[in-house]
């Protein structure tokens, strides 16, 4: 149904799960921490995890609760 199941230990499979994720949110839109959490609770209840996944992946950006998709330059490689 779209929905994970869990959030993978590995990190490569853990990126290719953020990076869709991430995909969800516009690059030119800034989100509220309640609005991001929403969308996330749609594909897994553990928001707080993968938003600070994404955080960390440098996915996004945040400051004062307020959320923004960073540009793909600035995201973390698997490699």
């Amino acid at each position: 149904d779209g929905k994970l199941t869990q959030i993978p230990a590995q990190f490569k499979k853990r990126m290719v799960i953020l990076r869709w994720l991430a995909d969800q949110f516009e690059f030119d839109r800034r989100y509220p921490e309640k609005e991001l959490n929403e969308v996330i609770k749609q594909y897994h209840p553990d928001y707080a995890s993968l938003r600070r996944y994404m955080i960390e992946a440098k996915l996004m950006q945040r400051e004062s609760g307020v959320y923004w998709r960073l540009p793909v330059e600035a995201q973390l490689d698997p490699a």
